[in-house]
Parts: structure tokens; C-alpha cells; sequence
């Protein structure tokens, strides 16, 4: 059915290679590409599809991109490359004519920032070259997005408050390692928390709002108030919202660690002087920290990401809590990565899936949110991401 070419060799990309495979009435003609072509080679070769072509591609050049799209002639793009490097591929998409998917909103390199205004700016451009892009196709940004979609479709009448929940209630046996990619990991987590109420955005310091959340199969755990960028698109797709917020879980050695490493200017991402190279901080770290590939052999427990919602329906209030549970070491057992990635590759793939089906295409830049949520929802079931759904509980939030 359909041509799809991945940029991106990481975790998350191993996922979506895997994914992509066991689907093959769907993904009729695959490449893998990276900075690195031995890895995506490794993809390959751990998948045991020979079919599967690979190509090394640097994804911050628009030239290198445009002439490696216009040689394999993807119907789709999956990015699951770097965020810093989302408008090079978009520029290149719309040079090459291709369709783009990404998981994660563009931020500026030199800037811990997420803002959807930059790749928004593109609708009109992608709209006039016929072509569809789909923003934020992960779990968090992604299917929180189609959870809420879904609600909104079939159990409320108008949405009014939204939590997103994230916890990691698995243990990889380090002292501290990230579970994606360290550099953005950590960007995320160490600026000011910001949450949306009444028509207003409201700053907190990093990680100042906390409170006790129950997972379920997992029971309580701290979790924190940060700004995630789906926020942003949630509340100007539903307009009825009067707050969204978005929590997730940090064990308390996590923090001190986070707390050492800012302390002792690890997670500056300005460039210093180290015996006359320029280093970013940062990135030093990152190459001394676990790779996040690497976790998945001895990590066990679970994750458990959801949206608690409160709403009216029929004029009458109600509760609504969508959430799935996912295995760390059944994900390792499947494709090799921990859960934190296989929860972001998979729906990556079926993002995709729904493009190459039909389903989710049309000309400019979309949210998930604002496409069907139902053939989605079908395909998390089976692919590996069963959703639960608890009707009228107490949200404790």
C-alpha cells in the first residue's frame, strides 16, 4: 500500500522500524535512515528483514533530505529524529513532495522552549503542495491528543477539564539514566511548569507543583506539574476547556540527581571553553550518561499515561479516566527497546498507518486531536497499546 521512510535510529525509531514490519500489508516499501547508517543496518538485521533499506542522511540539511526523498520516493516521512531538526525535514517534504508525521513540536537548539508557532506557520504551505503533516503522533504528545478526541467524540458534550498523567513506575538498575534521548529529556524537565486556566497561562517554577496521583496496577506516586506542548494545541482545538494540566512521575534520587547536575552547570546548553573546543555542557553529559537504548535488557515494572477528564454530558457532570499500561520488559521482548520507547514508536507507525489507509489525509498541518480518533483508538488495541477506560471515578485531581 504504501513507501514509508523513517529519519531516525534511536529508540524510538527501532520501535517504529519494528512496528512497521509487522505490518507489511501496510507498509509495502521501508527505509531506515540516520546520521549513522550502522545503526540503522543493526535495525535491520535485529528485525530480519532484508527488504528494509537504509541510507545515511544528515536530517539539519534540506539538500541532503530533498535528494534522498526524491530517490526513494516516500509516500510518507515518519521524523522521529530530533526536535531541533523537524523544519529542515518539513522544508524538505514540501521540496520533494512527501507527507510528514513527527512526535515531538520543533524547539530552537539554543532555547529550552516548545511552541507549536513554528511548524502552525507551515499549514498554508502544505495546504497549497496538497500535502498532509501530521504533528505530535507519540503518546504524550499523540495519543493523550486522540484520548481526548475520543471523549470529546462519544462521552461529553463539552470538555472542561484535562489532566494528562504520565508515570514510570520501572526501574532500569541505574544509578541515572534517562529514558529517552538525555539532552532533550532534561531540557523538558528543568524549565518553569506552565499550566492553562480560564483563558490564561500560568508559569511555575520547575517541578513546584506536586501532589500524590494512583496509577493503576501501580498505586500512588508523586507526580509534578510541566508544561507539555499538546497543552497548547488541546486547548485551541476544544475551546470549552477551563484548565489543562500535565503531571508526570520522578522518583526523589531522579531529582536529587537532576538537582546536582543544574547545580554544578551540567545542564547548561550555552557553549563554554574547555581547553580551547567549544563543548555544550549538555551534551557532554549526554555522552557519559546510559544510552536510552540500552535500558531495556534488565528494566522491569510498567509505565501507565492517560487523561483524566471532567466534563458535562447531557447537562449532567461525569468523569472520564483513558489510560494505558505498558510493560517494559514485554517491550523489550518485542522490539528490543524499553517501554518509554515502544509507547512513542507505536503510535508513530499507526499514525502513518492511518495516513497510507486514507483515513487521516489532508492537505496542511495538523494535530492528532483534529482527525478521527476511532480507527486509532481500534489500532492501539492491536498493536500493543490496549487502553482501559474507568467511567464517573474520583479523578483525585
Amino acid at each position: 500500500m504504501g513507501r514509508v521512510l523513517i529519519i531516525g535510529a534511536g529508540g524510538v525509531g527501532t520501535v517504529v522500524a519494528h512496528k512497521v514490519a509487522q505490518n507489511p500489508d501496510v507498509f509495502t516499501d521501508v527505509m531506515i535512515a540516520s546520521r549513522t547508517k550502522a545503526k540503522c543496518d543493526n535495525i535491520v538485521k535485529a528485525i530480519g528483514n532484508p527488504n528494509i533499506k537504509t541510507a545515511q542522511v544528515d536530517a539539519d540539511n534540506v539538500d541532503e533530505l530533498v535528494a534522498l526523498f526524491n530517490e526513494f520516493k516516500p509516500e510518507i516521512v515518519i521524523n522521529v529524529a530530533l526536535p531541533y531538526q523537524d523544519l529542515t525535514i518539513m522544508e524538505a517534504c514540501l521540496k520533494a513532495g512527501v507527507n510528514y508525521l513527527d512526535t515531538a513540536n520543533y524547539e530552537p537548539k539554543d532555547v529550552a522552549h516548545f511552541e507549536y508557532s513554528w511548524q502552525w506557520a507551515y499549514k498554508q504551505r502544505f495546504e497549497e503542495a496538497g500535502l498532509t503533516a501530521i504533528l505530535g503522533c507519540g503518546f504524550d504528545p499523540g495519543v493523550s491528543g486522540i484520548y481526548t478526541a475520543y471523549a470529546a467524540k462519544h462521552h461529553f458534550d463539552e470538555i472542561q477539564y484535562l489532566d494528562i498523567v504520565d508515570c514510570n513506575a520501572g526501574n532500569h538498575h541505574k544509578a541515572f539514566a534517562t529514558n529517552f534521548n538525555p539532552e532533550i529529556n532534561i531540557r523538558e524537565i528543568t524549565q518553569n511548569g506552565r499550566y492553562y486556566e480560564n483563558g490564561k497561562w500560568v508559569t511555575t517554577q520547575p517541578l513546584e507543583i506536586h501532589k500524590s496521583l494512583t496509577y493503576p496496577n501501580i498505586g500512588p506516586r508523586d507526580s509534578y506539574l510541566l508544561y507539555h506542548e499538546e497543552l497548547e494545541s488541546l486547548v485551541k482545538n476544544y475551546p470549552t476547556i477551563k484548565r489543562a494540566r500535565f503531571w508526570m512521575t520522578f522518583g526523589q534520587e531522579y531529582l536529587t540527581h537532576l538537582r546536582v547536575i543544574q547545580n554544578i552547570g551540567m545542564a547548561r546548553i550555552d557553549e563554554v571553553d574547555y581547553n580551547g573546543v567549544k563543548i555544550v555542557p549538555l551534551q557532554f553529559l549526554k555522552a557519559v550518561l546510559p544510552n536510552p537504548q540500552d535500558l531495556g535488557e534488565n528494566y522491569d515494572g510498567e509505565t501507565s499515561i492517560g487523561c483524566r477528564i471532567r466534563g458535562l454530558k447531557d447537562d449532567k457532570e461525569r468523569t472520564y479516566y483513558v489510560y494505558n499500561n505498558c510493560s517494559h520488559h514485554a517491550a523489550y521482548l518485542e522490539t528490543g527497546m524499553q517501554g518509554v520507547s515502544y509507547t512513542t514508536g507505536v503510535p508513530a507507525m499507526i499514525g502513518a498507518m492511518m495516513f497510507l489507509k486514507g483515513l487521516w489525509k489532508k492537505p496542511g498541518v495538523f494535530n492528532v486531536e483534529e482527525f478521527d480518533p476511532d480507527p486509532f483508538m481500534e489500532q492501539l488495541n492491536k498493536q500493543g497499546l490496549p487502553w482501559h477506560e474507568v467511567f464517573d471515578g474520583d479523578l483525585e485531581l
